[in-house]
């Protein structure tokens, strides 16, 4: 199957760890891999943020990324890129009219836009990995989303041929869009097993428990609350990776921003900022961990609880998003409220005082990530989906009446 994948702000080629670089990323440079490997041709078209780089990159066997050029060859923040996606769409109609593909695979809002007006009569099938109607409701008067993404969103569900949701809280968000609960699959983002697994531990410091973070720099992520709760929860530090490279730490506002909190905490020698860590490296800080706090406002899906599982470490997670799919309550790990440190440090100290317990909530954990998560499992499931949509080419309205709506 020629398999075409749009992901206008997240390349597959991307060092994770910046304000925009984070689980997309990650889902769509695995996903496109691991379908390459099932023998299908996939190219991931992204948006050119270099003047450098080169045209097509081989990713994996069987794929390809495709910078287009849309916009200045250069790094943009993403709820800046919508001037763009008109460019971006003609190039891809190009590209596709004179190879079409038989299925297009759009990730995030924008990239739907495009696809959607380059695709003419070829199938796309979209993942949103986060919704405007979420992220204005937690984010109030701070959302920089451009202002028409929530129609744009409604219109996007009601145009592609399907939609394939990452986890059931998602499904709930779409039919409140009135998306058709028919054209709605559920495939949730996966892990690289092969990278996270049983394995070597990075060194501790001796006598004290160690907890890790590890997601982009952002305030929704919660680890404010994390460095808070911190402080009721003795002989123990936080382990922060993710923001910029460690040079270029005290440059950044959100990490001045959490060191003031840890300061005025009284934990600040307790916790370490690790800055942007190589993917290589971060399985062996995962492993080091006695637990993975993953605690955001709200998550789409989050991809560290699976790593942190598919490596044995039970997981603290807010009870949001995909977090209530992939993490079990009790099983796997615990769940919190968000924006909860007293509860946080509470369940810390409770799962810090009970190695047995860790040790069963890990081992559930690894296996739940091996028979569930694996990325070959995920783009098997994923493929299914675009062999029915290109098999049926079923309309359930018509394009061209949906794209007059948007206008």
């Amino acid at each position: 199957m020629r398999i075409a994948m749009v992901s206008e702000h997240a390349s597959p080629l991307a060092v994770l760890g910046g304000v925009d670089a984070g689980g997309q990323n990650v889902h769509v440079a695995a996903l496109a891999t691991a379908l390459g490997r099932l023998g299908d041709e996939v190219v991931v078209h992204t948006r050119r943020d270099d003047p450098a780089l080169p045209r097509r990159v081989e990713l994996a066997p069987g794929v390809e990324v495709d910078h287009v050029d849309a916009g200045p060859a250069s790094e943009l923040p993403k709820d800046q890129l919508l001037p763009h996606m008109g460019a971006f769409a003609e190039k891809l109609r190009r590209q596709w009219a004179a190879e079409p593909p038989d299925v297009i695979h759009s990730h995030f809002w924008m990239s739907a836009l495009a696809a959607l007006h380059a695709a003419d009569d070829i199938p796309v099938v979209h993942t949103f990995h986060a919704l405007g109607t979420v992220k204005r409701r937690h984010q109030g008067v701070k959302d920089t989303s451009p202002s028409g993404r929530l129609a744009t969103e409604r219109w996007i569900a009601a145009s592609v041929d399907r939609l394939v949701a990452t986890c059931t809280d998602e499904v709930f968000e779409l039919l409140r869009m009135d998306a058709d609960r028919r054209r709605i699959t559920v495939v949730p983002c996966g892990v690289d097993l092969e990278r996270f697994g049983p394995g070597r531990a990075e060194p501790r410091t001796a006598g004290r428990h160690r907890l890790v973070a590890a997601c982009r720099l952002v305030e929704r992520k919660g680890v404010g609350n994390a460095i808070s709760a911190l402080a009721d929860v003795p002989d123990t530090e936080l382990h922060v990776a993710g923001g910029p490279a460690l040079e270029d730490l005290d440059r950044d506002p959100e990490v001045r921003r959490l060191r003031a909190l840890a300061e005025a905490s009284g934990v600040a020698d307790r916790v370490v900022f690790r800055g942007r860590v190589a993917r290589d490296m971060m399985p062996a800080l995962l492993r080091s961990a006695d637990a993975v706090v993953c605690v955001p406002w709200y998550e789409p899906f989050g991809i560290v609880p699976l790593e942190a599982m598919a490596c044995g470490v039970p997981v603290v997670a807010s009870a949001v998003g995909g977090q209530t799919d992939s993490v079990v309550h009790g099983v796997t790990g615990v769940h919190v409220p968000p924006r909860d440190p007293d509860t946080l440090a509470t369940t810390l100290r409770a799962l810090l005082a009970d190695p047995e317990r860790r040790a069963k909530l890990g081992a559930a954990g690894a296996e739940r990530a091996r028979t569930r998560y694996g990325f070959d499992r995920i783009a098997r499931a994923t493929r299914d989906v675009y062999a029915e949509v290109a098999r049926t080419r079923t309309r359930f309205i018509r394009r061209g009446r949906g794209r007059e709506a948007a206008r």
